[in-house]
C-alpha cells in the first residue's frame, strides 16, 4: 500500500482531526458501494466459511482477495458477494503466455462462475514502473482479457490492475495532477487498454496526513478527495477523461504509527463509508466504489512498519474493532 508523502504536496498541513472529520456535501447521496478487502497474512484468522458468514452478517456485499485461493472461492459460492480477484505480482510473467492465462481463467473463474459473482480481475497490485514485473502487466492483462472474451464473460467481468498514488508526478493542486514522466510510459498503454475494454482503473488510496486546499472553486477538506481528483486530472491529461476509478483499498491503522489509534481509525472508516456516497469535488454526486482495507488485523504482514498489521476492521476472533454500518 502507498502512503501519500505530504511534503511532496507543498501544501499547508492541517490538524489530523480536520481530515478525519470529512466534509459531507449537501448533495443527495446515492447508494454506497463499499466492500472490504480480505487479506490472509495471519496465522490466527477464521475459517473461510466463517469469514463469508461475517461478511454476510454485517451486510458487506463486496470483497477483494489478492490471489485465487480456492477455499475462499468455494466458500463464496452462492453468497451473492461480488468479488475482485487478484493475481499476485510474482505470477505476472507466467501469464504473458496465452495458454497459461487461459488455464488461469478456467481454473479460477470459469470453474466458479456464475456461483461466484466476479466483478474485476486485478492483474498485479501496486506495480511500479521500475519494478521487474512492470513489463509483464499489460501482456498479462491482454491475455487474461482474451481468455475472458473466449469464455463470453467480458460483459460481467472487467480486467484491470491496481495502482497506488506514487505514480503521480504532481498531485497539488488536484487539478494539476499528472502522472510522472517515469510512470507515463508504463501507465498510458494500460489506460488505453482499460478505455478500449470498458474497465475501470483500480487505485489504492491511503490518506495519512491532511491539508486544506482551495483549488479554484473547489474546496478540498480531506486528502482522500484531493488524491482521487489528482488521479482523475492525471487521467484527463493522459487522454482518458471518462475512465472511472474504483478505490480498491483505503484504510487507517489502529496501532503502530503516528495518529494510529482505534478512535482515529474508527472515525476514518465511518466517515469514509458515508463520504463515498457523494463523490469528490471534481465528480460530485457520483458514488465511489470503494474497498476498505482490511477485514482483519494480519499478524504475519511484513514489518516495519508495525502499522501494517493493524488495518483490520475486525480482530481475528471476529470481534468488531469499530461500530460500522455498511448498508
Amino acid at each position: 500500500m502507498g502512503l501519500f508523502n505530504a511534503k511532496d504536496s507543498k501544501a499547508p498541513m492541517a490538524p489530523i482531526l480536520l481530515f478525519l472529520g470529512f466534509l459531507i456535501s449537501g448533495l443527495e447521496l446515492t447508494g454506497a458501494q463499499v466492500g472490504v478487502c480480505y487479506g490472509r497474512n495471519g496465522n490466527n484468522l477464521p475459517a473461510e466459511g466463517e469469514v463469508i458468514g461475517l461478511y454476510n452478517s454485517n451486510g458487506i456485499g463486496r470483497m477483494r482477495i489478492y490471489e485465487p485461493y480456492h477455499p475462499t472461492l468455494d466458500a463464496l459460492r452462492g453468497s451473492n458477494i461480488e468479488l475482485i480477484i487478484g493475481i499476485l505480482n510474482n505470477n505476472l510473467q507466467a501469464l504473458t503466455d496465452a495458454a497459461t492465462a487461459t488455464d488461469w481463467v478456467q481454473n479460477n473463474v470459469r470453474n466458479y462462475s456464475p456461483d461466484v459473482k466476479f466483478l474485476y480481475i486485478a492483474v498485479g497490485n501496486e506495480v511500479h514502473p521500475n519494478d521487474a514485473e512492470a513489463q509483464f502487466v499489460l501482456p498479462a492483462m491482454q491475455n487474461i482479457q482474451n481468455a475472458i472474451v473466449s469464455a463470453n464473460l467480458q460483459d460481467q467481468i472487467k480486467v484491470s490492475t491496481a495502482i497506488d498514488t506514487t505514480l503521480l508526478g504532481n498531485s497539488y493542486p488536484p487539478s494539476a495532477g499528472v502522472f510522472s514522466d517515469s510512470a507515463s510510459s508504463y501507465i498510458n498503454p494500460i489506460i488505453t487498454f482499460l478505455v478500449n475494454n470498458g474497465a475501470p482503473l483500480l487505485a489504492n488510496v491511503y490518506p495519512y496526513f491532511s491539508y486544506t486546499d482551495p483549488d479554484g472553486n473547489r474546496g478540498y477538506q480531506n486528502l482522500f478527495d484531493a488524491l482521487l481528483d489528482s488521479l482523475y486530472s492525471a487521467l484527463e491529461k493522459a487522454g482518458a477523461p471518462n475512465l472511472q476509478i474504483v478505490v480498491s483499498e483505503s484504510g487507517w491503522p489502529s496501532d503502530g504509527g503516528t495518529a494510529a489509534t482505534v478512535e482515529n481509525a474508527g472515525t476514518y472508516y465511518n466517515n469514509l463509508i458515508n463520504h463515498v456516497k457523494g463523490g469528490t469535488p471534481k465528480r460530485p454526486g457520483q458514488a465511489i466504489e470503494t474497498y476498505l482495507f482490511s477485514m482483519f488485523d494480519e499478524n504475519l504482514k511484513a514489518v516495519p512498519p508495525e502499522l501494517e498489521r493493524h488495518f483490520g476492521l475486525f480482530s481475528p476472533d471476529k470481534q468488531p474493532k469499530y461500530q460500522l454500518t455498511f448498508g
